[in-house]
């Protein structure tokens, strides 16, 4: 990668920070954002506001969390390099406390395999299956180690009372997964714990996922 692809990766960070704070999607100095360059991984450093990143202000780690260059990088770094090395074909990490996804975090899951159901076409076009990652406290190892060993694949989890953690083969992917899960659980949480909607099925469900390649098996158990 060039210097030049380099610096464009890392506006592109910079600039969708901007952007989910001003959809009201990182409220104060919550959440957290990464590209991988090559087998480097710029990440937002701890305590940083997403409204107000500057491109020399990001941390950058190799791949087993050595701190190669800048300031000390988020305490939820581990996530992030759980999420590459489950996911090769990874290329951004958005980790967020957005307020609707943050609150379904704190519901039962719908599935083993899905804490949110098929609701809308789009949510399983741009998200597909989303696990419940269990509890444990911000930046501790176990919670990387829960998400990297699951044995499906998925591109969005929810961290249970916590927030979402979405990837993707770019930044834009990631940061769109991110904005249709949180679009999704507000439409769950507006629905309320007593509505009975109708999901879409599994049929309809496997053939959106299937032709824009998300992941979608069969979560009941």
């Amino acid at each position: 990668m060039t210097a030049a692809t380099e610096a464009a990766a890392i506006g592109e960070l910079v600039a969708a920070g901007r952007d989910l704070v001003a959809s009201g999607l990182s409220p104060g100095a919550s959440g957290n954002l990464s590209v991988r360059i090559g087998d480097r991984v710029h990440l937002t450093p701890t305590g940083a506001r997403l409204g107000a990143l500057d491109p020399d202000d990001l941390a950058v780690l190799a791949l087993d969390g050595t701190r190669l260059s800048g300031p000390r990088a988020s305490k939820e770094f581990p996530l992030h390099l759980a999420c590459y090395h489950r996911d090769p074909a990874a290329a951004a990490v958005v980790h967020l406390h957005s307020p609707h996804a943050a609150a379904y975090s704190c519901l039962p899951p719908w599935s083993a395999r899905s804490a949110v159901p098929p609701l809308t076409p789009y949510f399983v076009m741009r998200v597909g299956q989303t696990p419940l990652i269990p509890y444990a406290a911000p930046g501790d190892p176990a919670q990387a180690e829960s998400l990297r060993t699951l044995d499906f694949p998925f591109r969005a989890a929810l961290l249970q009372n916590h927030g979402s953690i979405t990837t993707g083969p770019t930044l834009a992917g990631a940061v769109d997964a991110a904005v249709e899960l949180e679009e999704a659980t507000r439409l769950l949480l507006l629905l309320g714990p007593t509505a009975a909607p109708r999901l879409l099925t599994q049929s309809e469900a496997t053939t959106l996922a299937d032709r824009h390649g998300a992941p979608w098996a069969d979560p009941r158990p």
